[in-house]
């Protein structure tokens, strides 16, 4: 979906890391191409094989918080360093998205190198944090026996790698594993909390004014005006965005 970019290994010198942003800050999710980086937001959050080093250069420019994109629980067959990962942690095809397959995220030891590399990418381009995606291999039939303590336990330790790093990093959906995580991740990204009337299960981030990330959809029946009212009063940082994530964009008034 995402043709590969080279990002700058340069890029990010000089530029002070932008101030970590707080709950109900505006922001922007792009993964499709082309971008536009236009928007009035404090945070972007995009895949790092889209985005372009002079994008990241006026992002950083403008003081925005840049989330690089990072799939940890899949194998996507279209990035450069898909021949890294033995074939002994790949599982099954991800459902819908027959170019991702689940990973054995159990394997730490063999994982945890090839995320490092990857969060280190994120962090030569120049972003702040780390949107680790497809956090629910244990919900889905991956291929392997993985549980819900073998995913609290990875994901522990790429927040640990992250921060140690100096990059901060966020939860993905997983509403369940909130009361373990929010006090480890530094924000979460949700995808259709409103929608699926799971928003206050993740309350604990804004009690802790941390940024709590949502995408309502457009393919989806979604009262736009009295979810926004829900945003406001709860400080719900809330966007309106096609599935593909492209630059199409509807923010609350």
């Amino acid at each position: 979906m995402h043709k590969p970019v080279l990002i700058s290994l340069v890029l990010a010198l000089g530029a002070p890391a932008a101030a970590a942003p707080s709950k109900g800050a505006r922001w922007d999710w792009q993964l499709g191409e082309p971008l536009d980086i236009s928007r009035d937001v404090r945070i972007f959050d995009t895949d790092p094989d889209t985005v372009t080093p002079a994008q990241m250069h006026k992002l950083a420019g403008r003081g925005i918080y840049t989330i690089c994109y990072v799939s940890v629980g899949t194998l996507e067959d279209y990035r450069d360093d898909k021949g890294a990962f033995p074939p002994a942690v790949v599982g099954k095809v991800y459902g819908d998205w027959p170019d991702e397959r689940f990973l054995d995220i159990r394997r730490r030891d063999i994982l945890l190198p090839l995320m490092r590399a990857r969060f280190q990418r994120c962090k030569t381009a120049g972003f702040d944090a780390v949107e680790p995606d497809n956090m629910d291999v244990y919900t889905n039939d991956s291929g392997f026996d993985i549980d819900a303590r073998d995913t609290l336990a990875y994901l522990r330790a790429l927040a640990d790698m992250a921060h140690g790093m100096g990059l901060e990093i966020g939860q993905k959906n997983v509403p369940e594993l909130t009361g373990a995580l929010h006090d480890t991740m530094d924000f979460i990204i949700t995808e259709s909390c409103y929608q699926d009337g799971w928003c206050a299960d993740v309350a604990p981030y804004l009690q802790q004014n941390k940024p709590v990330l949502d995408a309502e959809y457009t393919d989806r029946p979604v009262n736009w005006a009295k979810a926004c009212e829900y945003a406001q009063k709860t400080g719900i940082s809330m966007i309106l965005k096609d599935r593909d994530l492209t630059a199409e964009l509807k923010t609350c008034p």
